[in-house]
């Protein structure tokens, strides 16, 4: 029988293998990773949307979601944008490197809570990373879930991230709606913010849960526009990112409050922000 993958140590990682690196962005790598130990991958479990930590040896380490779904489990998969130290160490790594990884942190997405509805995904540049996790999980499960639509936007086509997938997104029945900034030469798919294509495409609140993650200022406005569309607050999800150092709630880097980021998210609704709003 597999073992359960656990140390006895929460702040001792498993050691990997980077299996493949991918270029998604001029600043976006994708890491495939395997434990190096056979029967610790093998008992590997995940939920979509739980966490994990990347460690560079000698670096540091630094948390980044876990976006290859649990449907699909031969490697793990994680997108890392170069913005400080540790991320600007791991993009020196190369294929075959050796990498620690403590994972799965945090809570997930209720995927069973979501089984029968329309569910919309709205993400911007890196932000899509939490989402794909879970849209592969529905993609794997389809019969189980309604319309699956996905809007999907960044400031360039270039800093879309998972542009090989799209084919196998829309093969599974996924609406995929696109959007860039500006436009650009060759570029056929919609031009305008995020939350302006949301308002023009205005996808119905019945029986459907929204799910978002980008850039603040996104989030923001997509949140604000989603309200407009008539949306519960209990009918939105959306990812917190804050800076974690442990990821088991003990150091307290990353507490909005009485909430702590990496053990209560990193998956919040819309109701929990609201009660959280005067700390953020």
């Amino acid at each position: 029988m597999p073992k359960v993958v656990t140390n006895d140590n929460p702040y001792l990682p498993h050691m990997g293998t980077i299996r493949e690196i991918i270029q998604e962005t001029p600043n976006i790598k994708t890491f495939r990773i395997v434990l190096d130990d056979p029967e610790e991958m093998a008992a590997f479990r995940f939920e979509p949307g739980q966490v994990g930590q990347l460690s560079v040896f000698g670096v540091g380490e630094s948390t980044f979601v876990i976006n290859s779904p649990p449907t699909r489990r031969e490697y793990l998969q994680f997108s890392v944008m170069k913005t400080g130290e540790v991320t600007r160490a791991l993009h020196r790594l190369s294929e075959g490197d050796p990498i620690g990884v403590r994972a799965p942190l945090g809570n997930s997405f209720p995927v069973d809570e979501l089984k029968g509805k329309d569910i919309l995904f709205v993400g911007g540049g890196i932000g899509m990373a939490p989402l794909r996790t879970l849209l592969l999980t529905m993609a794997d499960r389809r019969e189980e879930f309604g319309d699956i639509t996905v809007i999907y936007g960044a400031r360039s086509p270039q800093d879309l991230c998972y542009r090989y997938e799209f084919d196998e997104w829309k093969a599974a029945g996924v609406n995929l709606i696109l959007t860039v900034d500006r436009e650009f030469p060759g570029w056929e798919e919609r031009v305008g913010f995020v939350p302006t294509v949301l308002a023009e495409e205005a996808p119905s609140p019945f029986n459907r849960v929204a799910i978002t993650c980008g850039p603040p200022i996104m989030i923001k406005f997509v949140l604000a526009g989603l309200k407009e569309l008539g949306y519960e607050d209990d009918q939105i999800l959306t990812t917190l990112e804050r800076r974690m150092k442990c990821g088991i709630g003990l150091c307290g880097r990353c507490n909005i409050g009485d909430t702590y980021v990496c053990v209560d998210g990193p998956v919040f609704s819309n109701t929990q922000l609201r009660r959280m709003v005067s700390e953020l």
